[in-house]
């Protein structure tokens, strides 16, 4: 796997794809730069190196050239993070593009304009990848976030680097962690997930049963083993013609001796509102009129014993509508159990949508050993699936 180790930039032109897919405020202004952090020390490597860097992005799901999804807008935080003046260019190829990253200096950094302006990005158009390549010298994919697309930036565009392409440090990172997870994990694996529906994560499940020694199902998904298996679940959210799968799923966990650890207690409402009549009861005892919106505190010492054995803890997914207060408590345990687990040793990694909000909003993020930057892309990893960005780099 070649990273950006493998090379020296000095006096190189570096092409760089990051995802600085960030939210904007209606006055433009980012909201949550987290992503541009993440790509700063790839950045940091190549500008000491002596070299230069030209930035490509996406932002957002612009139909044609719209103003609100220029990457003009994040340029000031991007000088803020980075610390280096940056320039832009308004076309990501072309002429205007070309001369600007002609006439850029060892040290400078330049940021093209938004790749989706063009439909041949995503269409993984190669013609449109080559125009790309010729704006640099090496080839730094740092985008985990897009690494499952098969884009004209992301993955298309590597052909045109033979033995000059590598990942960026934020990519090897990301692959590094869900190896640590999936291939040499320390042993006990605890593998959490949780979210609505157990249809979204049956891939995820299936593949990593053979890795793992402990899986604790959270969230609205649990409802559907809890009926399965013959409980009352009120009017909890319930995929009914997924409780054959369920079942199974406990019957293939049990063959390969990993243990399954379901809610046993609920915090259970009578509407989905922060301002609900509440009631603690067993999962499987939830009256009609009632439904499960949060673990209850049996469940949350319980998941606490099983994260305190594991060395390596995988989680995806909130284990209740963390949104509202009232139901965020189990979610919030089980983040202060990682944390500790954390703290004494064990390898932590938080991925996918929610669970990375989860961590956010209730200050996990420096408390766990690594938070996935990348949605799709980590669901698709841990779904078993070859990612097209990632390959592109290791075929050379």
């Amino acid at each position: 796997m070649k990273t950006l180790q493998d090379f020296n930039f000095k006096d190189k032109k570096a092409l760089i794809r990051v995802d600085f897919n960030v939210p904007l405020d209606e006055n433009f202004m980012v909201t949550d730069a987290t992503r541009i952090a993440s790509a700063k020390p790839t950045l940091i490597k190549i500008l000491e190196d002596g070299g230069s860097c030209i930035l490509m992005s996406h932002l957002g799901r612009p139909k044609g050239v719209q103003d609100q999804f220029s990457l003009k807008h994040i340029i000031s935080k991007v000088e803020d993070i980075i610390g280096v003046e940056t320039k832009f260019v308004s076309n990501c190829v072309g002429a205007e593009a070309e001369e600007a990253a002609a006439n850029l200096q060892p040290g400078e950094l330049l940021i093209l304009e938004n790749l989706r302006f063009h439909d041949e990005e995503t269409a993984g158009d190669t013609a449109f990848a080559e125009q790309l390549s010729k704006l640099g010298d090496i080839y730094v994919n740092d985008a985990f976030g897009t690494a499952h697309r098969a884009h004209a930036s992301t993955t298309v565009i590597a052909q045109f680097f033979p033995g000059k392409k590598c990942f960026g440090s934020l990519l090897e990172k990301e692959i590094k962690s869900i190896d640590k997870v999936l291939k040499d994990g320390e042993k006990p694996v605890l593998a959490i997930l949780g979210g609505a529906k157990v249809s979204s994560k049956i891939t995820i499940i299936e593949n990593i049963l053979d890795k793992i020694d402990h899986l604790i199902i959270g969230g609205g998904m649990a409802f559907t083993f809890v009926k399965a298996q013959g409980g009352k679940i009120g009017d909890s959210i319930c995929e009914d013609d997924k409780m054959d799968l369920a079942l199974s799923i406990l019957k293939q966990a049990e063959e390969k001796n990993v243990k399954i650890h379901i809610p046993v207690d609920a915090l259970a409402a009578d509407a989905f509102s922060n301002t609900a009549n509440t009631q603690v009861v067993a999962i499987n005892a939830i009256p009609d009129g009632f439904q499960g919106l949060d673990v209850g505190p049996e469940s949350i010492k319980q998941f606490h014993d099983v994260v305190m054995q594991c060395k390596t803890i995988l989680w995806n997914g909130p284990l209740g509508v963390f949104e509202m207060e009232t139901f965020a408590k189990g979610t919030i345990g089980l983040g202060d159990s990682i944390a500790e687990a954390t703290k004494n040793g064990a390898f932590s990694l938080v991925g996918g949508g929610d669970s990375v909000a989860a961590v956010k909003q209730f200050g996990f993020e420096k408390k766990v050993s690594y938070v996935s930057t990348g949605g799709g892309a980590m669901l698709e990893s841990l779904e078993g699936k070859t990612l097209p960005g990632i390959v592109a780099i290791l075929n050379d």
